[in-house]
């Protein structure tokens, strides 16, 4: 079965080079894309990154947001990143992307759950992913920042792995809509019966892609990025930034 997570031929756009800053003619800046983020985004891994403020922090969503709000910064300062988004609550509007950090020991992350469609469709926005390793040096009174992987992954293929696997079996096999309905109830996707079979019926309409992350069913949607980050081959749709 062919693995591909991006519709109608759009795909992620590929790292080029160059890091300046962008200015328009008048000093006005340029908008945010999805190739100055990854451009952006590959500057700000590589360069070294020591932080007083992070020495003997251990709550891995305060170092996340602390390294999510430097780079957010970095991004604001150069291009015009969007008016914020109130509906999704993401970093970065003019790419309708949310910038995740993690740590390499349990890349996960968690983000507010909408709807079950979120786990079949995606969750309706990218993510630009930074996952770190992190080591306290006392002596100098500093914590050390490495970015060992940075991938973009586009809103095509942010719905959970098995889930969509599950589903295109399933219709690979001639599977009718009670067949999705029982899936979907397997699963235990959130939602009584009326959503699962809503959610059936497009299914068998518009059978989704294959999705990339491990969605786990919580309070908020629980994101694991083990997928992404152990990706050897290509996939259309993630970016493998670093």
């Amino acid at each position: 079965m062919k693995q591909t997570c991006v519709r109608d031929g759009g795909s992620a756009e590929s790292a080029g080079s160059g890091t300046a800053v962008a200015k328009g003619q008048q000093g006005m800046k340029q908008r945010l894309t999805r190739k100055r983020l990854i451009n952006t985004a590959k500057e700000f891994c590589s360069q070294r990154h020591a932080y007083r403020e992070l020495l003997g922090v251990t709550d891995g969503k305060a170092v996340g947001t602390f390294i999510e709000h430097r780079l957010r910064d970095r991004l604001s300062e150069r291009y015009e990143i969007g008016a914020g988004n109130s509906a999704l609550g993401i970093d970065l509007p003019a790419v309708t992307t949310d910038i995740k950090v993690t740590s390499a020991r349990q890349p996960q992350s968690s983000c507010p759950f909408r709807s079950a469609r979120q786990k079949v469709y995606g969750l309706g926005y990218s993510i630009l992913l930074l996952v770190y390793e992190k080591t306290d040096r006392y002596e100098s009174g500093e914590a050390v920042l490495e970015f060992v992987r940075c991938a973009f992954i586009a809103a095509e293929c942010t719905a959970d792995y098995q889930t969509t696997r599950g589903i295109r079996e399933i219709l690979e096999r001639d599977g009718n809509r009670d067949d999705v309905i029982a899936f979907l109830s397997d699963r235990n996707l959130p939602g009584d019966e009326i959503v699962h079979s809503e959610l059936a019926t497009e299914i068998m309409a518009s059978p989704p892609e294959i999705g990339y992350l491990t969605i786990s069913n919580a309070l908020q949607w629980r994101l694991q990025y083990g997928r992404v980050i152990g990706l050897t081959e290509s996939v259309p749709g993630i970016v493998k930034i670093t």
